[in-house]
């Protein structure tokens, strides 16, 4: 039986689980691969096209809801205590991350010097 995707009212999810098309396109919309997704989730490839496949057929439904979702967030109120620990997590997550890409860059440019040679 293919994927499909319901509203049960929050919104349009992946049949038989809680995933939502919109906790999709936060990773859809940073270029991750449909089968990484998959792995995020725990969930089947197909699943996940699935979800692409509606983010596609209704992108300005989605990306209006999408918009309101992301506003309401950042615009939630957290204590004191827990915007502390959110900035230091963004922190080392941003470490980390720029040391993956400075990483990442040095591969390939040793590779395409190689390349060259």
């Amino acid at each position: 039986m293919p994927a499909r995707i319901i509203n049960r009212g929050r919104g349009p999810e992946i049949e038989g689980t809680r995933i939502t098309v919109y906790d999709v396109m936060d990773y859809y919309k940073h270029g991750w691969h449909r089968d990484l997704i998959a792995v995020q989730f725990g969930l089947g490839s197909s699943q996940i096209q699935a979800a692409l496949d509606y983010i596609e057929a209704h992108k300005p439904e989605v990306m209006e809801e999408y918009a309101k979702i992301l506003d309401r967030n950042l615009n939630y109120q957290y204590s004191p205590e827990v915007k502390a620990k959110l900035a230091q997590v963004r922190g080392v997550a941003t470490k980390r991350m720029n040391l993956i890409r400075a990483k990442q860059q040095g591969e390939s440019g040793n590779g395409n010097a190689a390349a060259g040679s």
